[in-house]
């Protein structure tokens, strides 16, 4: 099992997917074998809010350019917000896409 050290949010996989698919939002999964902690910004520097577990997918609301980080998809300074003040790197999030998927994010 390999622990992921520099990762922003994602939403377990189970009730939280369920809820999420069925109010009409994709959700993505996670890269396998990792659990991604999820940050309150974009970046490591960010303090952990939670860590998510093997196998999770995430719900992204909204997008943004923040710190570069090299993950199991390649590198890319793109973070997903799954949650108010939950950030994760898209570099551990299968999207299909190497550019944005969601919109981005405001504030």
């Amino acid at each position: 099992m390999t622990t992921q050290d520099d990762l922003g949010s994602v939403e377990p996989a189970g009730e939280q997917a369920l809820a999420a698919a069925a109010a009409g939002g994709s959700t993505y999964p996670v890269a396998p074998g990792y659990r991604l902690k999820v940050r309150q910004g974009p970046g490591t520097n960010y303090p952990v809010v939670r860590q998510l577990a093997e196998g999770a997918r995430v719900q992204i609301r909204c997008q943004l350019h923040g710190q570069s980080v090299s993950g199991p998809y390649g590198t890319s300074d793109i973070w997903d917000s799954i949650g108010a003040g939950q950030y994760v790197s898209d570099a551990y999030v299968r999207t299909g896409s190497s550019g944005m998927v969601a919109p981005r994010c405001t504030n």
